[in-house]
């Protein structure tokens, strides 16, 4: 049986990493349609603040959490039940790091886990089985919908723990696609590419001094601005994280995307990507040139060649 349309209006939804970039952008369109919202993240951006100043606690509710604690993801029930006497209808795992320095393959300066697997992949599964319980307890629908990337279908030389974050993430949605029908809540992906937006002003605006006041405005690039020349990041192959919020919106309130889909997103369009054959996105920068390529590697040979010459051994 098909999982039915789920308009947002007068529905509770608590979102991981709303104090920012697409997930703030996801939380405000909510609130626009008339759905409650628990905002979840370890701050707000200035953004934020301002956004949540203008509303009152019967709308929209932040709630400090970290992502790697289960405490904190259990806390987000108690919260809304406590605030709206129900558990979420909609539950987004937005919240995600991108190959930070403390957290990735080849600085590799963690001993036994990886932070970013925490975030990335740990979170959103155990938000996942908390949310079930959730539901099942209360005899309500839901969708949980978590945040992808076009990373999780493909590979990169310099971002190999996020990659696979991002493909642990596809593989978990299209494993639940089932669930939708046999415990009636609805698992979804969203997958978007290159994520651009308008502010006045950006720490990475010298790398993007051609385009004008059109600068990143996620702190999972604003945070990191080497990783905007690295990674030769391009406006043309860009989107909005209002665009992306759409999608979202999209995938959790109509009925025609069933269980374990995974929407990609990007600056040419929209698409539901199967499980076989997946053909890359066909915008202008598919094919890099060199120089890019060579940004792309040179943090990586640089850790290859100290290690050749003998630097950043490890007890093996």
């Amino acid at each position: 049986m098909a999982f039915p349309d789920f308009p947002l209006a007068h529905k509770i939804a608590v979102i991981t990493g709303a104090g920012s970039g697409i997930n703030l952008a996801f939380a405000r369109l909510c609130i626009q349609h008339n759905a409650k919202v628990l905002i979840a993240d370890l701050k707000l951006t200035s953004e934020a603040s301002t956004f949540l100043s203008t509303l009152d606690s019967k709308t929209a509710v932040f709630v400090k959490c970290d992502v790697a604690k289960r405490c904190d993801l259990e806390n987000l029930v108690t919260v809304s039940e406590k605030e709206w006497g129900d558990v979420p209808d909609v539950w987004v795992a937005g919240a995600g790091v991108f190959e930070p320095s403390w957290s990735n393959f080849w600085d590799d300066t963690e001993e036994d886990d990886y932070a970013q697997v925490a975030i990335n992949v740990n979170h959103p599964i155990k938000l996942a089985r908390i949310a079930i319980r959730a539901l099942l307890r209360k005899g309500k629908k839901g969708v949980f919908l978590i945040t992808a990337s076009i990373a999780g279908f493909a590979g990169n030389f310099s971002a190999p723990l996020y990659c696979a974050t991002k493909h642990a993430i596809v593989g978990f949605v299209r494993s639940m696609k089932d669930f939708d029908e046999v415990g009636g809540v609805k698992f979804v992906a969203i997958a978007p590419g290159y994520v651009f937006t308008p502010p006045p002003s950006s720490p990475c605006q010298h790398f993007l001094a051609d385009a004008g006041s059109r600068v990143v405005r996620t702190p999972l690039w604003t945070d990191y601005p080497e990783k905007m020349k690295q990674f030769g990041y391009m406006l043309e192959n860009s989107i909005t994280p209002e665009k992306v919020s759409q999608d979202m919106a999209e995938l959790v309130t109509e009925g025609k995307y069933g269980g374990g889909t995974c929407l990609e997103t990007s600056a040419t369009g929209t698409r539901v990507l199967g499980t076989w054959n997946i053909e890359p996105p066909s915008w202008a920068g598919k094919v890099l040139p060199k120089e890019v390529l060579d940004n792309f590697r040179a943090p990586i040979m640089e850790h290859v060649r100290r290690e050749r010459a003998g630097g950043d051994k490890k007890e093996i």
